[in-house]
């Protein structure tokens, strides 16, 4: 992969439902793997089923850094990676949201549910805001996300967001090109106008 400039920690949402496509699995552990060879750690939900834990175990098995975020109410060994770096046990969900995004230098959102899109649109309206300034991509594996950014595409033509928040969003299919574009983000003019109009 081209020098980028080098992120530290990129925290990663994703599902943890099971039973999913294998290729899903197979972009989660290369996603993991990837940055672990890039030396960029890894700041998930902790978790150890679904994208979750394809996702730590392809850091791991790298020798990546890997830290885990949880409320106390889903620490349990059902749910819970056991052989993470690190794990931070927080006492909410919303707690949780607020450590992760403290821990990255950029944002990336695999397939997921509910929790991933919140996750994903939070971390946006955040950036919306000017709270951050920080790179956001989505893994668009299997083109997952193509409904998503067709409805985000929508949300502009129809005037309830600006260009320049369709331009906080990076894509790809591949880890290594999505990690490149990220690299390459920088930060839209104008976001300003969103809140100062």
């Amino acid at each position: 992969m081209p020098d980028s400039p080098h992120f530290t920690r990129i925290t990663v949402y994703c599902g943890s439902a099971d039973g999913l496509h294998a290729d899903y699995y197979r972009a989660a552990f290369q996603m993991g793997k990837t940055m672990a060879e890039h030396d960029i750690g890894l700041v998930y939900g902790a978790g150890k089923t679904g994208l979750m834990g394809a996702l730590a175990d392809g850091a791991l098995q790298a020798g990546g850094e890997v830290t885990g975020v949880i409320p106390g109410s889903l620490n349990t060994p059902q749910l819970a990676h056991a052989g993470l770096t690190h794990l931070e046990i927080l006492p909410t969900i919303q707690q949780r949201k607020a450590r992760m995004s403290e821990l990255a230098d950029a944002f990336i959102a695999l397939p997921g549910g509910f929790g991933t899109f919140d996750e994903l649109f939070e971390t946006l309206t955040w950036a919306q805001i000017g709270l951050h300034h920080k790179p956001v991509g989505l893994l668009n594996s299997r083109g997952y996300f193509d409904p998503l950014v067709s409805l985000i595409d929508h949300a502009l033509k129809e005037g309830f967001i600006y260009p320049e928040h369709r331009q906080l969003i990076c894509q790809a299919a591949l880890p290594e090109e999505l990690l490149l574009a990220l690299g390459q983000y920088q930060s839209p003019a104008g976001l300003e106008r969103w809140v100062n109009r």
